[in-house]
């Protein structure tokens, strides 16, 4: 009797793990039905070119995507997105996007974007090892490092992560500057220009928290001579 019952719970599972991905094919059908309804030539027009002006650098949070809170459409703006928006120097993913996005699509505007309540940038503030992340998590970690007073002055955790988040942004904008990708479309085209932004998941806006115009010098050791 036991050895009955196993066959009907397995088929159950399947059967409703089945109904949820058919969700999505159907969702997208219905999208793709409706985006030709309001615009005939909607995929034709996609098709045959992608010039979107913004590259964003976001995080992986499923809370934040980039088109709809943005209020942009497919093709207007090219996407690259990891745990706690970060731009590693050694990350290739991010750099092959970067490179990709300055030299062919020449946008201009990159945005890196966090969001307040980064499960990313709390894990790097605590001294748990979480795995392989941890060597991912350890690029946040030298940006508390690095601000550590700053942080360790504000009254309470809550204040601190979300300063530190802030501070994360704008030390990824400045990581971006530090390209010779970034630092060799400046001279040739004077673009793109560098934003940091933060979300808000409690009320859906988008603080501007730092800038830096097309051309704008940093530290001369980063900066390449030869270009």
């Amino acid at each position: 009797m036991h050895n009955m019952c196993i066959p009907k719970k397995i088929d159950y599972y399947k059967k409703y793990k089945m109904k949820t991905y058919e969700t999505l094919l159907q969702n997208n059908k219905k999208w793709a039905e409706q985006s030709v309804a309001n615009d005939p030539n909607f995929f034709s027009r996609l098709s045959s070119i992608q010039s979107p002006e913004y590259l964003w650098i976001g995080c992986s949070d499923s809370r934040v995507p980039p088109d709809s809170i943005t209020g942009t459409r497919p093709g207007e703006i090219f996407i690259h997105r990891n745990i706690a928006n970060m731009v590693v120097h050694t990350d290739l993913n991010m750099l092959s996007v970067l490179q990709y996005a300055v030299e062919v699509l020449k946008v201009k505007h990159i945005i890196v974007c966090g969001h307040y309540g980064c499960g990313g940038v709390k894990a790097a503030m605590t001294k748990k090892s979480l795995g392989i992340i941890n060597k991912w998590l350890r690029n946040i970690k030298d940006v508390y490092r690095l601000h550590e007073d700053e942080l360790n002055a504000l009254p309470n955790e809550e204040d601190r992560v979300n300063k530190l988040i802030e501070l994360n942004v704008q030390e990824q904008v400045l990581n971006l500057a530090k390209t010779s990708i970034v630092q060799k479309a400046w001279k040739e085209n004077k673009a793109p220009h560098l934003h940091g932004w933060v979300y808000g998941l409690e009320n859906g806006l988008i603080k501007p928290i730092f800038e830096m115009p097309a051309g704008t010098h940093i530290d001369s050791i980063y900066e390449f001579d030869n270009l």
